[in-house]
């Protein structure tokens, strides 16, 4: 097949470029704007367009679809002349699906935890041989693409984002995935420029519930009130409810509490122990032997950015993590704070979501930031620009998190300055954010903390 992409320089669009040019289809692709990794990872597969810009001479007759990505505008000129033309346009989400529709289909959805509960399963399937397609959202280790389609696998993984489809389709992805094992890890309000009120939120979850067939298999975290409420609506004979399994904490290491014995983790946290459950339960599912899966999940070291260790020293370590909206926020403090009970946690926090940055949600972050020992919220106005919000005072946003030992700071060289300028142990460093802070590397920085510690100590 012949495919083209517009905006192919997308997270997701990029990934599937690339796995379908993998695949031995012939891809080509444009985007008004094209940033590392997706520019270096399309320029080594010989798939970054030669110009940067929208071009309809590239959009032929001779094309059997287009693939049409969130970035692009509804008036965009290859948009239009595909249309003219009366080519086939999909969005990702009703690709993925194509792909998929003869194949078992395990669809992760939630406001939290879905990357890490997708890579779960794709990483013990992997372990035990088992071949399986997929599409999940963070980069794994020892994987080439985020995604993989195959002729041969009879199980699909997706990621069920609740996002918008595309500039010309508003439903939420995970409504075109049609799952015929559904996962919901929880409900916590957010995407407010798509999902106005808390109620309309929710109803997105219920509907993708209510998609899965009779014979198939809904599981979902007990844990959340929300969620428990609402899948009591839900009339599929095989629901599944999960929790936090029973574990204990000995040396820094996690280990479960299970029938074969313990389990030491690389993971840790209630909230990764809950999402363990989860996929656990999806893999039983396809056939997965319970023993087997606890030894292959026992290897796994997460999804990139989440509770990633970046650095370390003795008395020092650094992680960063993906959190962003409120309940994220808290799990992963929680988690942290659980880990390393004798160290002095130092929270840093991006300000970077268009919910984020916007007045009307910020009240969802009262108390989040709490357990930790010292925070800081970052965010910078050229965010705010980008996003057409109006300007964001810090004191309102220190208001808004209700917190003594909270300071905000809009220039993140004063905020590396601070962070450099006062290392302390023994402690954790945890940066949370869906951005990287307005272009700072933190795996960098990170190593820096741990680098100025050692020699503080050598000279001390």
């Amino acid at each position: 097949m012949k495919i083209h992409f517009i905006a192919i320089g997308g997270s997701a669009m990029h990934n599937l470029a690339i796995a379908l040019h993998l695949k031995g289809y012939e891809i080509t692709g444009s985007d008004d704007e094209i940033f590392d990794p997706a520019k270096g990872r399309l320029e080594k597969y010989g798939l970054l367009p030669q110009n940067i810009g929208w071009n309809p001479d590239a959009i032929t007759s001779d094309l059997d679809a287009v693939i049409l990505g969130m970035h692009a505008r509804e008036d965009n000129p290859e948009l239009l002349k595909a249309k003219k033309l009366g080519i086939k346009i999909y969005s990702y989400p009703e690709f993925l699906y194509e792909q998929s529709k003869d194949k078992t289909r395990i669809v992760i959805g939630g406001s939290h935890g879905k990357t890490t509960i997708t890579s779960m399963i794709i990483h013990v399937l992997q372990k035990l041989k088992r071949d399986c397609d997929y599409m999940v959202g963070a980069q794994l280790e020892g994987f080439e693409v985020m995604v993989k389609l195959s002729e041969e696998a009879n199980i699909m993984i997706i990621e069920g984002d609740e996002y918008l489809t595309s500039p010309i389709d508003r439903r939420p992805k995970f409504h075109l995935y049609q799952p015929d094992i559904g996962i919901i890890s929880g409900i916590a309000w957010d995407h407010i420029n798509v999902f106005p009120t808390f109620e309309n939120y929710v109803e997105q979850f219920q509907i993708f519930a209510e998609m899965i067939p009779q014979n198939g298999t809904y599981i979902y975290c007990k844990d959340d009130d929300v969620l428990a409420k609402m899948s009591e609506k839900i009339a599929i004979k095989n629901k599944i409810p999960y929790s936090i399994p029973a574990y204990h904490i000995t040396n820094g290491t996690t280990f479960l509490e299970t029938q074969y014995g313990d389990i030491p983790l690389q993971i840790f946290g209630k909230h990764n122990l809950a999402n363990l459950n989860a996929a656990r339960h999806a893999c039983l599912a396809v056939g997965v032997d319970e023993k087997d899966f606890y030894q292959a999940i026992s290897s796994f070291k997460g999804a990139s950015k989440r509770l990633e260790l970046i650095a370390k020293s003795d008395s020092i370590a650094v992680y960063k993590d993906f959190a962003h909206s409120p309940s994220k926020l808290k799990a992963t403090i929680e988690a942290v704070r659980e880990q390393f009970p004798n160290r002095k946690l130092l929270a840093f926090m991006e300000l970077h979501t268009f919910s984020s940055l916007n007045e009307d949600f910020l009240r969802e972050y009262e108390g989040t930031m709490r357990g930790a020992d010292a925070s800081i919220v970052y965010y910078n106005f050229h965010a705010l620009e980008h996003k057409r919000l109006p300007k964001l005072e810090k004191n309102i946003v220190k208001d808004f998190f209700n917190q003594e030992n909270l300071d905000v700071f809009t220039d993140s060289k004063e905020l590396i300055d601070k962070i450099l300028l006062h290392i302390e142990s023994p402690s954790v460093y945890l940066f949370m954010s869906s951005g990287n802070f307005n272009g700072v590397d933190l795996n960098e920085l990170g190593n820096k903390i741990v680098l100025l510690h050692t020699s503080k100590n050598n000279n001390n």
